[in-house]
């Protein structure tokens, strides 16, 4: 039982004292802590990114987007390109846990940084713990986590401006087509009726028509006056029935100008009707046109208000003493472990024992 438990325990906890405190390298920390902010130059504003904000409010959506770029293998590769992370933690030799043992393959770099790069995210905040065997190099790859966090928002800006302002060029372009399109088939009516405004034309008939029906019940009232006063045979009785005759006349030929035919041989109404239904269409390309031009304009000057940026509530530390590896924390926890195993070993050893 002595024998297993030198075996099972000490013999093991004696190996990871000295891994612990004779080959394992200080390693050094940096921290970093950061949010996203963004500033308007009206208050009210669209968010350029997404969703609406005031002056310098923090968005809810980015941090996830910066959590997942933080621990990804593009900004992997961009910070190994500039910084050698090879050199930078492959640097204590002899150390077969903590040092990088492997090339500039990303993936390998990636699965070693997930370890060394700690990111965590609370309330729209970003806090990064970065290791290193040197207090500067740790340092270093946090600062230039901060660059790259930075240029990547500086990316995501000019793409939302983009995207805002194309997508507003684009129903600007349809609004100008619309409205070209809408006056162009009125030029075209015009020319094939040799008419401007249709609708002003039967309004003057309609006036010419609303005159001569006074002018035919004031006769009307004429004629009466003279039957009752005059003799039968006045010669103004019969003046007044012919006035009343022309005018009714002329009437008709008003009326019939309402269902009479244009140059063009359709009917005046038909004629009427289409022009109407082009001075409708032409005023929505209109609206849609002035609609879409503030649109346009609004998108412009947005881009140029708004602009999300990284604000840093902690600056990248460089460290003055070393706070990793842990090693009395990480020395009890292994001698904790190797007892549990070796008397779960011993309880299960004397129940099969005792069975036979």
């Amino acid at each position: 039982m002595a024998l297993s438990f030198v075996l099972a325990v000490l013999l093991p906890l004696l190996a990871c004292g000295v891994y612990l405190w004779g080959y394992a390298k200080d390693q050094y920390a940096s921290y970093l802590g950061f949010s996203v902010r963004s500033e308007s130059g009206t208050a009210g504003a669209i968010d350029l990114l997404g969703g609406i904000t005031g002056l310098g409010e923090s968005s809810t959506s980015d941090p996830d987007i910066l959590y997942k770029f933080l621990t990804s293998s593009e900004l992997v590769q961009r910070v190994d390109e500039k910084l050698d992370l090879v050199n930078i933690w492959s640097q204590p030799e002899n150390d077969p846990i903590f040092a990088y043992h492997g090339d500039h393959r990303v993936e390998q770099l990636t699965n070693h940084w997930r370890r060394m790069v700690k990111v965590h995210t609370d309330s729209g905040m970003l806090d990064v713990r970065v290791l290193a065997f040197d207090p500067e190099d740790a340092y270093a790859v946090t600062q230039q986590i901060f660059d790259e966090s930075s240029a990547m928002i500086n990316e995501l800006n000019a793409v939302a401006r983009e995207d805002s302002i194309r997508n507003a060029r684009v129903e600007l372009d349809k609004a100008v087509e619309r409205l070209k399109l809408a006056r162009q088939t009125m030029t075209e009516f015009r020319d094939r009726y040799q008419l401007v405004d249709p609708v002003a034309d039967v309004q003057q008939q309609v006036g010419i028509l609303n005159s001569l029906q006074q002018q035919l019940a004031e006769a009307l009232i004429q004629r009466g006056i003279l039957q009752s006063n005059a003799r039968g045979n006045d010669p103004r009785i019969e003046q007044a029935a012919l006035r009343i005759n022309v005018i009714r006349e002329q009437i008709d030929q008003e009326r019939r100008k309402f269902g009479g035919q244009s140059s063009d041989g359709e009917q005046l109404s038909s004629v009427v009707g289409e022009y109407e239904r082009l001075v409708v269409d032409r005023e929505f390309a209109e609206r849609t046109y002035t609609a879409a031009l503030a649109a346009y304009d609004l998108a412009q000057a947005q881009a140029q208000q708004k602009s999300r940026y990284l604000a840093a509530y902690v600056r990248p530390t460089l460290a003055q003493m070393p706070e990793y590896p842990q090693r009395l924390k990480l020395f009890l926890i292994t001698g904790s472990f190797l007892l549990l195993i070796w008397t779960i070993g011993v309880l299960v050893y004397y129940s099969v024992r005792n069975r036979r």
